[in-house]
């Protein structure tokens, strides 16, 4: 029940504080009146907006665009932890410097498109910037409405630049067994070959373990996922993140072919790799041992800038940019011990990750960005290509849509469409009709042109017959009388 509170000012006069309980019965305050009776109509009126399933306070609008992302709706939208860091880097990149202290009942749709017109002028990619509107402050302006902070969606309905759609383009048979081959080891091939054959996400792919693969009946069982996360946005601090299940949340099932099944038995027992062990981990290098001060047989040098240092120096490090391993040590133990002595802000002990998993960005830094360039193709595939050719090589093999679109994970058949035709030969079946509809028409008027031709042949004879008997009778004309 709401009520009014007699207040005193500093400067002696008497105001009336209206006073009532939200819905959560924290006691609130809508306003100090010079009279009480405004002040009993404006508790009345915000008791009536929680009656009626309207508990917003004018108020929040208030708020700053910061405050209500960073206090309320960021620590409190629910969504996976790779979707929070990428809307971070973005919110910090894009979104903040221009809304950062603005109120959030001041951001209008005009506002909106003003800073879309910024964005644009700061050179930020239309991709981009459809992104973080449609994703982003979309989803943060529908909460703020939702929550009763702000009373319309300001960014609803307005307009990006539009994203024309990169043509799909689809490794080949041919450009695949290339990449393959140019692959460091054997380890690495083995992991191509099976994303190839199974179409799994580089997460799907890099947590699958022992007990997932049934060799017997060579059923692969695809139920989680491994994450790549900055230690901020780890739950535990750590690097990798093991999700309970895959990118659409459901389990799935799927044969793989006897050849790479036999592959993947034959890596397992040579590994002795045990159920719950990873099909495909990082190996871990041992650390690189102290560098020893080797005395150099020439105690001086000569710099490419012309000058002479002496080995074992700052000077000879830093300026003569020699990098033996005389002068390394010998930079590396002046830094030790100034770091020792509490200078030059002494790093933290670097700490070893042991986590079995694969990073993404090393294996592409390490083995597929080399082999793709030994390969020497006229574009650069990437990874999560290999899903797609797995999905195009299926369907231009004549596998049914629905089954791929099992194997693959997707939820919606429209997708899986999309790797139909991807490659170079999908549309030489349509060319052969093409030229099969168009040969018919071209024999069809060839037999029309020879009917034509004979017929004109006949004519003229028949008008060469006529011309004959009229020159006949022309040159006899009493033999027509007496036939008469």
């Amino acid at each position: 029940m709401g009520f009014t509170r007699r207040r005193p000012g500093k400067d002696g006069r008497v105001g009336y504080q209206a006073l009532y309980d939200d819905a959560r019965g924290v006691r609130q305050t809508a306003g100090t009146f010079t009279t009480r009776k405004a002040a009993d109509k404006a508790w009345q009126r915000a008791e009536a907006r929680i009656a009626e399933g309207k508990p917003g306070d004018p108020r929040r609008g208030k708020q700053t665009f910061r405050t209500y992302v960073e206090d309320r709706w960021l620590p409190n939208h629910r969504m996976e932890a790779t979707t929070r860091q990428d809307y971070v880097y973005a919110i910090k990149a894009h979104i903040m410097p221009y809304f950062a202290d603005m109120k959030m009942r001041d951001i209008t749709s005009e506002t909106v498109r003003e800073w879309i017109t910024h964005l644009k002028q700061n050179g930020v990619s239309a991709h981009r910037i459809k992104y973080c509107k449609t994703s982003i402050l979309n989803a943060i302006f529908t909460t703020a409405v939702n929550d009763g902070v702000i009373i319309y969606h300001p960014s609803r309905g307005v307009a990006t630049d539009p994203v024309p759609e990169k043509p799909r383009r689809t490794i080949t048979p041919e450009q695949f067994d290339l990449i393959y081959n140019a692959l460091p080891d054997a380890d690495a091939q083995l992991l191509v070959e099976t994303d190839i054959e199974s179409g799994l996400r580089w997460g799907e792919l890099t947590e699958l373990r022992v007990k997932d693969l049934d060799t017997r009946t060579r059923v692969l069982t695809v139920s989680r996922a491994v994450v790549e996360l900055v230690p901020e946005y780890h739950p535990e601090g750590k690097r990798f993140l093991v999700k309970e299940y895959p990118k659409d949340k459901r389990t799935r099932r799927f044969k793989l072919s006897p050849q790479i099944t036999t592959k993947l038995k034959a890596h397992i027992e040579a590994q002795n790799l045990t159920s719950n062990d990873l099909l495909f981990a990082r190996r871990h290098t041992p650390p690189k041992p102290p560098l020893h001060l080797v005395e150099p047989t020439d105690p001086t040098f000569t710099a490419p800038n012309g000058r002479t240092y002496a080995h074992g120096t700052i000077t000879a490090y830093n300026l003569g940019k020699c990098k033996c391993d005389h002068c390394r040590g010998a930079y590396a133990a002046y830094r030790a011990s100034r770091r020792a002595k509490g200078k030059d802000n002494p790093r933290k002990p670097r700490v070893v990750d042991t986590d079995p998993h694969i990073s993404a960005n090393w294996f592409r830094k390490h083995c597929w960005h080399p082999a793709r360039d030994a390969a020497a193709l006229d574009w650069s595939p990437r990874i999560h290509d290999l899903r797609h050719a797995h999905a195009s090589w299926l369907l231009a093999g004549g596998a049914d849509l629905q089954v791929v679109k099992e194997r693959l994970g997707h939820r919606k058949i429209s997708t899986t469409e999309r790797y139909l035709h991807t490659l170079p030969t999908a549309d030489e079946t349509a060319l052969e009709a093409l030229n099969k509809i168009r040969n018919t028409f071209a024999i069809t008027d060839l037999d029309l042109q020879g009917q034509l031709q004979e017929a004109q042949a006949k004519i003229a004879q028949l008008q060469a017959a006529l011309a004959d008997q009229l020159l006949v009778e022309r040159a006899n004309p009493t033999r027509n009388l007496r036939s008469l």
